[in-house]
């Protein structure tokens, strides 16, 4: 779904990009609460690395349409919705710079409806679930399938909304409403699938590494004389000894992902549905693409992911989709290190003498 330039006048484009700045600017604010251990930087980083290449295969939904992840509800659940927003927000920077998927006067329109939109609906409406559901890994997937159902239509109405206030070609938004909601609905079960099945992949193997999941683990609570109390523990079972650091590192989950983005953007994606996606096929069908206008970086080497002067198409997509994810993957996890180091400054400021010291003059 991602916006061309041309799409949105220019008031209305500047506007949105001053809403994603701000949202980019409170995400990275909340993001250093979320990335609190060490492990958390790279993690994210491979999140945003794994929404690139999972965005990279197009699924057909009807009518010879196709849709694609968008991966805020994943990312939200995963890292937590802060660091989602700017997972996300990594992955379209990267897309329409490199690849000239997306505008870029159209930025801001897409971080608003892919990133942010996206993260907050399904982090709301899934938080809302796991507080209801019986405290399970079951439900966290059942939970992050339908955040991740709804997130996608929901993305695809503050679109149309955008696009009643600032569209360049005069159409019935009416029906441009009841298209992109209705064909988002089909594309937002492919998401909802995808969702549901990654986070129960994690779940299944490291359910301390999904943001969402936290607090499973918490003891159950018993009202005695009309108070709760915790559950007394069970008895633990005798284990074979082995070595807690080694149990607990998230490096066989990173390489594991790493290698599955690179298979999926290296090698899956020459199999990805060549039909338009959701957004082409309505502005198709209303003349709204009659506005769209050539991208920026229509000359650059990776644009419309392939590379340039290989003439091999299996070649030239295979290696795009592999350049995007370690670019991904590197441009991510730079930048929440960043944010965490930062975190860890701010801490350190904050216990500093100089900080600490207190006037116990009379």
């Amino acid at each position: 779904m991602h916006v061309p330039d041309g799409f949105i006048n220019a008031p209305v484009s500047a506007a949105t990009a001053v809403v994603a700045a701000g949202a980019i600017a409170v995400s990275l604010r909340g993001a250093r609460r979320e990335l609190g251990s060490e492990r958390a930087a790279p993690l994210a980083g491979l999140v945003a690395a794994f929404v690139f290449a999972v965005q990279m295969l197009n699924f057909p939904v009807a009518g010879g349409t196709s849709g694609h992840l968008l991966g805020g509800a994943l990312a939200a659940i995963l890292v937590g919705p802060y660091t989602g927003v700017l997972c996300v927000s990594v992955v379209l920077l990267m897309q329409a710079i490199l690849f000239a998927d997306g505008g870029l006067t159209a930025l801001g329109v897409n971080v608003t409806c892919m990133a942010i939109v996206t993260t907050a609906v399904a982090y709301a409406l899934f938080r809302g679930l796991v507080k209801v559901l019986p405290r399970t890994r079951r439900s966290v997937t059942a939970a992050s399938f339908v955040a991740a159902l709804v997130s996608v239509p929901a993305s695809a109405l503050v679109f149309t909304l955008i696009y009643a206030i600032g569209g360049t070609t005069d159409v019935a938004i009416g029906r441009v409403a009841t298209a992109m909601v209705g064909v988002h609905l089909l594309i937002g079960l492919g998401e909802a699938v995808i969702t549901a099945l990654t986070v129960g992949a994690v779940l299944a193997v490291r359910p301390d590494l999904v943001y969402g999941a936290r607090g499973l683990g918490r003891r159950l609570k018993l009202r005695v004389d009309g108070e709760l109390v915790d559950a007394p523990a069970a008895e633990p079972e005798a284990e074979p000894r082995r070595t807690p650091t080694v149990a607990r590192s998230p490096r066989g989950v990173w390489i594991g992902g790493l290698v599955t983005s690179l298979v999926l953007a290296g090698f899956v994606s020459f199999y990805a549905s060549a039909d338009p996606d959701g957004l082409e096929r309505v502005a198709i069908d209303h003349g709204i693409d009659e506005k769209a206008e050539e991208h920026d970086a229509a000359d650059s080497p990776l644009a419309d992911y392939g590379v340039k002067d290989v003439d091999n198409a299996r070649i030239s997509g295979g290696l795009a989709g592999v350049i995007g994810v370690g670019v991904t993957v590197v441009v991510g996890t730079g930048v929440f290190w960043g944010v965490r180091r930062r975190r860890a400054g701010e801490k350190a400021d904050a216990t500093s003498p100089a900080n600490t010291n207190t006037d116990t003059s009379a």
